[in-house]
């Protein structure tokens, strides 16, 4: 089965192009002016063996808060183009990962509901230049351009970073079981029989 798409998106803020094999084996080719965004998006395509490639450019002088908003969005938009009708898959996914002294936990609905429960608390502060704020713009966008249910806890941790990390990781992995083929490949997985899209 392959199950993949590409996007493009042009604003007056943002450019991004993506290309998105769900079943694939983690490789990436991701290029953002964003350095922590990048390092993210790389950690989440290997962990829910994704095969994604992004290029990401905009208005980064005024901040970082469109271009992260925006690839959220992209992101999520491209997952529900390359899912289809959503036949046959698992739907459901959850991880729990730890990163030394941080933890997370993700689960992940891809019923057609968009909504997102974000309980993190980082610590105050920017880490290389990233301001974590903006990881729940990110998650809120692709949560609306996937049409899904997003729940992310990641209770405080020493390291943003480490923090960050867990939660790619395990929001990876989420996507991962979420989109897998479990069911018959002709049942769409939901007692309507249909996923509002």
């Amino acid at each position: 089965m392959n199950r993949l798409a590409d996007l493009a998106r042009k604003t007056s803020e943002t450019e991004i192009k993506a290309s998105l094999l769900i079943d694939g084996s983690g490789k990436h080719d991701i290029v953002t002016p964003v350095g922590f965004l990048t390092h993210m998006l790389e950690t989440m395509s290997f962990h829910g063996r994704f095969d994604l490639t992004l290029s990401a450019r905009g208005d980064v002088k005024v901040d970082e808060h469109h271009l992260v908003e925006d690839t959220g969005l992209v992101l999520g938009k491209i997952f529900l183009q390359a899912l289809g009708e959503a036949k046959g898959i698992n739907r459901a996914g959850q991880a729990i990962i730890p990163m030394d002294e941080a933890l997370a936990m993700v689960a992940v609905d891809l019923g057609g509901r968009p909504y997102l429960q974000y309980r993190t608390t980082f610590r105050k502060g920017w880490g290389g230049g990233f301001d974590f704020n903006l990881l729940e713009d990110f998650f809120q966008a692709f949560s609306t351009g996937l049409m899904a249910n997003v729940a992310i806890v990641a209770p405080s941790a020493r390291s943003n970073h480490h923090q960050a990390e867990a939660i790619f990781k395990a929001f990876g992995r989420a996507l991962h079981m979420a989109c897998s083929i479990t069911w018959n490949k002709e049942v769409i997985p939901s007692l309507k029989g249909v996923i509002d899209r």
